[in-house]
C-alpha cells in the first residue's frame, strides 16, 4: 500500500502538540508557587491526587489484564477475533491513562501558581490557568493522533497487500477504542465518586452546619475536595475526551473504507481524511490558545467572551481549512463533505452556547434558581430539575439537525436509501463528529481550566490571601464552572455523533466476522432459505438478513434494555456518591466533635483521614457500574443477537444522551445559582437563601460531575464492546 505524503502531517502534528504541551508545562513551572503556606497546601493536594491515581491504576490494571487474556483466547483459540485486538486494546487503555495522568500532574502544579499569579492581576491568573489547561488538551490530541498514526503504519505493513486491506485495518484499529473507553469509564466514575464524596461532606457539614466558608482550612474535608477536583474533573475528563477524539476519527475511517470500497485510491483518501483534518485542527487550536487574555476588573461576560474568542476563531479556521483539505485530497463530493464538517463544528458551538445560557450565573435560568431559594431548598431543587429538563431541547434538536444535514450533504441530498447513499451519508455523519472534535486542543483547555481555577481559589482561601486575590480567584472559579458545564455539553454532543458512527461500524465488524467464518467453512442462510454471502452484502442487506425492523421484538427489547442501562448506571453511581458522602459527613462531624479547637483555628484537622475515606470509597464503588457497561452488550449479543445489540445501542444512545445533558446542565445551574447568591444577591453568604442554594448545589454535584459525564462514555463503551465482541455474537447465530 502506498501511503500518500499528506498522511505524514498526522504524526508531525502529534509531535508538535506534545512539544507545545511540554512548552506550556515548562512555562507554568517557571512561575512562582507563592508563599510557604501556598506551597504546603499544593503539596498536600498533589500527593493525595497521585496516591489516588496510583491506586486506581492498580485496580484498572487488573481488569485490563483479565480482559486482554479473554480477547487473546477469542483470537488465538476460538478464532473469532483479529489477533491484533488484545494489543490494540492495551495500547488504547495505556494512552488514555497517560492523557489523564499528564493532565492531572499539570493541574496539581498549576493551582497554587494560578493563585499566586492572581495576586498580580486577573489576566495573569487567567493565562496561567488556561495555558495549564491547554497542556491537557494538547496531550490528549497529541497522544491520540500518535496512537492512530502508529497503528495505521503497523497494520498497513501487515495487511497492505491483502484483499479488503483498508476495511480490515480500520476495523482492527477501532478495537483500541475499547481500551480507551474502558479506562475512561473507570477514571470518570472513580474520580467522580471521589470528588463528590469529599465535596458533599465539605459543603453539608462545613458550610451548612458549621457555617464556615468554602475551602476553609478548618474543614477536614477541604484537602480531599481539592484532590477530587483533580482526579475527577482533570484525570477523568482527559481519559474521557481522549476516547471521544480517537473514536470519532477511527469510526469515520472505517466508514470511509466501506463507503468507497469500489475505488481503491478514493478509499485510501477517505480513510486518511479524518486524520488529516484532526492534524490541521491541532495547529489551528494553538492559534486560539494564544488569543485568550483579558483585562483587570473584567466581568463574567468579558471573561466568557475572552475564552469564546479563542475557541470560536479556531472553529472558524478549521471550518475554512476543511474545504481546502478535502479539495486537496480530491475527495468525491468534497464540497458536500466540507459542509458536513462545518455542520459538526456549528453543532458544537450551538450546544456550547446553549449550555452556557442555562448554566452561567449571568443569565436568567440560573437567576431563577437563585430566586427560588427565597422559599427554601425544596423549590431550588424543583426549579433546577425543571431547568435541566428544558435545557435538553436545544442540544437534542441541534444534534438531530446536524445528523440529517451531515448525512445529506455527504450523499448529495440523495434520499433514495440505496446502499451507496446510506454508506456515503454515514461517512458524512462520522466526519461531522471529527469536525466537532477537531478543535479539541483548545476546547479541552477551556474545560481543564475549570478545576485549576477552583483549586486556585481553595489555595487562596486556605492560605488567607488578601480579599482582592480571593475576588479574582472567585471570578476565575465562576468562569470555570461555566466552562466545565460547556465542556461537558460539548463532550456529550460529540459522543452522540461518534456513537452513531460507531453504530454503522458495528455492522461492518459483523460483516468482517461473517466473512472470516465463511472462509472457515460456515454457511449463513437467510429467512427465505437462501445462502447469504456477506462479502457481497450491503448495509440494507444486513438489516434485512438480521431483521432489524421496529416490528422485531428483539430490536424493541434491546432498545428498552439500552434505555434502562442509562438509568441503572446513573442510579448506581448516584447511590455510590451518596454512600461515600455519608461516610465523609460522619467523619467531618466526628472531627468537629472530638478534636477540640478546630473551629477556633487552634487545632489542625486530620485531612489524611478524609482523603483515605474518599479513596477507599471510590475504588470500591466504581467496579460494579463500570463492569456493567461491558457485561450488558455481551449478554445482549449472546441472547438477542445482532438485532438486539443494534436496539440496545440505539436505546442507550437516545436515553443516555438526553439524560446526560439534563444532569450536566441541572448540576451546573445549581452550582452557579449558589455563586450568584454568594456575590451578594438574595442576602449573600451565610443567609437562608445561601444555605438553600448550597443544598441544591450538593444535589447537583453527582449530577454534573459523576453520573452525567460518565453517560457519554457509557454509550460509546457499549458500542465499542459490541464491536470487539462482534465475532462472538456471530458465532452464536
Amino acid at each position: 500500500m502506498n501511503i500518500p505524503e499528506v498522511f505524514w502531517i498526522v504524526p508531525i502534528a502529534s509531535v508538535v502538540a506534545l512539544g507545545m504541551a511540554l512548552f506550556f508545562f515548562s512555562a507554568m513551572m517557571r512561575e512562582e508557587e507563592g508563599t510557604k503556606r501556598m506551597i504546603e497546601i499544593a503539596t498536600h493536594v498533589r500527593k493525595g491526587a497521585m496516591a489516588y491515581l496510583k491506586q486506581q491504576y492498580k485496580v484498572v490494571g487488573i481488569v485490563f489484564v483479565v480482559l486482554a487474556i479473554v480477547f487473546a483466547f477469542m483470537a488465538y483459540v476460538l478464532k473469532v477475533q483479529n489477533p491484533w485486538v488484545p494489543f490494540a486494546f492495551l495500547t488504547g487503555g495505556l494512552f488514555s491513562g497517560l492523557s489523564g495522568f499528564f493532565g492531572m500532574k499539570t493541574a496539581t502544579y498549576a493551582s497554587a501558581r494560578t493563585a499566586n499569579a492572581a495576586r498580580k492581576g486577573l489576566d495573569a491568573g487567567l493565562r496561567v490557568a488556561f495555558r495549564s489547561g491547554a497542556v491537557m488538551g494538547l496531550v490528549v490530541v497529541g497522544l491520540g493522533l500518535l496512537d492512530i498514526a502508529l497503528w495505521f503504519l503497523v497494520l498497513s505493513a501487515v495487511y497492505g497487500d491483502q484483499d479488503m486491506s483498508l476495511i480490515t485495518i480500520t476495523t482492527t484499529m477501532l478495537t483500541f477504542g475499547m481500551g480507551a473507553s474502558t479506562q475512561a469509564l473507570f477514571a470518570r466514575v472513580g474520580g467522580g465518586i471521589y470528588t463528590k464524596a469529599a465535596d458533599v461532606g465539605a459543603d453539608l457539614v462545613g458550610k451548612v452546619e458549621a457555617n464556615i466558608p468554602e475551602d476553609d482550612p478548618r474543614n477536614p474535608a477541604t484537602i480531599a475536595d481539592n484532590v477530587g477536583d483533580n482526579v475527577g474533573d482533570v484525570a477523568g475528563m482527559g481519559a474521557d475526551l481522549y476516547e471521544s477524539y480517537c473514536g470519532s476519527i477511527l469510526s469515520t475511517a472505517a466508514l470511509g473504507a466501506t463507503a468507497f470500497a469500489l475505488n481503491a485510491d478514493m478509499q485510501l483518501r477517505a480513510v486518511i481524511a479524518p486524520m488529516v483534518i484532526a492534524a490541521v485542527g491541532i495547529f489551528l487550536s494553538l492559534i486560539g490558545v494564544f488569543m485568550v487574555r483579558t483585562k483587570e476588573g473584567a466581568s463574567m461576560r468579558d471573561l466568557l467572551r475572552s475564552l469564546g474568542l479563542g475557541t470560536n476563531v479556531s472553529a472558524v479556521l478549521i471550518g475554512v481549512a476543511s474545504f481546502a483539505i478535502l479539495y486537496f485530497l480530491k475527495m468525491e463530493n468534497w464540497l458536500g463533505l466540507s459542509f458536513s464538517v462545518v455542520t459538526g463544528l456549528a453543532a458544537g458551538v450551538i450546544i456550547g452556547q446553549a449550555t452556557e445560557y442555562y448554566t452561567s450565573q449571568t443569565y436568567r435560568p440560573t437567576h431563577g434558581i437563585a430566586k427560588a431559594s427565597e422559599t427554601g431548598s425544596a423549590t431550588v431543587i424543583i426549579k433546577g430539575i425543571g431547568t435541566g429538563m428544558i435545557s435538553t431541547c436545544i442540544p437534542v434538536l441541534t444534534i438531530s439537525v446536524a445528523i440529517m444535514l451531515s448525512y445529506l450533504c455527504a450523499n448529495g441530498f440523495d434520499m433514495s436509501m440505496n446502499a451507496s447513499s446510506i454508506s456515503h451519508g454515514l461517512y458524512g455523519i462520522g466526519i461531522a463528529a471529527v469536525g466537532m472534535l477537531s478543535t479539541l486542543g483548545i476546547t479541552l483547555a477551556t474545560d481543564a481550566y475549570g478545576p485549576i481555577a477552583d483549586n486556585a481559589g481553595g489555595n487562596a482561601e486556605m492560605s488567607e490571601l488578601g480579599p482582592e486575590v480571593r475576588q479574582r480567584t472567585d471570578a476565575l472559579d465562576a468562569l470555570g464552572n461555566t466552562t466545565a458545564a460547556t465542556g461537558k455539553g460539548f463532550a456529550i454532543g460529540s459522543a452522540a455523533l461518534t456513537a452513531l458512527a460507531l453504530l454503522a461500524s458495528y455492522v461492518e465488524e459483523i460483516k468482517i466476522a461473517m466473512i472470516r467464518m465463511v472462509d472457515g467453512g460456515r454457511q449463513f442462510v437467510d429467512a427465505a432459505g437462501n445462502v447469504f454471502d456477506p462479502s457481497k452484502a450491503t448495509m440494507p442487506d444486513f438489516m434485512q438478513f438480521f431483521q432489524v425492523t421496529l416490528m422485531n421484538p428483539k430490536v424493541l427489547v434491546g432498545a428498552f434494555i439500552g434505555a434502562m442501562a442509562a438509568f441503572l448506571f446513573c442510579g448506581l453511581t448516584m447511590g455510590a456518591v451518596g454512600r461515600a458522602a455519608q461516610s465523609m459527613v460522619e467523619e467531618v462531624r466526628r472531627q468537629f466533635r472530638e478534636i477540640k479547637g478546630i473551629l477556633e483555628g487552634k487545632a489542625t484537622p486530620d485531612y489524611g483521614r478524609c482523603v483515605e475515606i474518599s479513596t477507599r470509597s471510590a475504588q470500591r464503588e466504581m467496579i460494579v457500574p463500570s463492569l456493567l457497561a461491558i457485561v450488558i452488550p455481551i449478554v445482549t449479543g449472546l441472547v438477542l443477537g445482532v438485532a438486539g445489540v443494534l436496539g440496545l445501542l440505539v436505546g442507550g444512545l437516545a436515553a443516555g444522551f438526553t439524560l446526560a445533558v439534563f444532569m450536566a446542565n441541572a448540576g451546573g445551574a445549581w452550582d452557579n445559582a449558589k455563586k450568584h447568591v454568594e456575590e451578594g444577591n438574595f442576602g449573600g453568604k451565610g443567609s437562608d437563601c445561601h444555605r438553600a442554594t448550597i443544598v441544591g448545589d450538593t444535589v447537583g454535584d453527582p449530577f454534573k460531575d459523576t453520573s452525567g459525564p460518565s453517560l457519554n462514555i457509557l454509550i460509546k463503551l457499549m458500542s465499542m464492546v459490541s464491536i470487539v465482541m462482534a465475532g462472538l455474537t456471530v458465532a452464536f447465530l
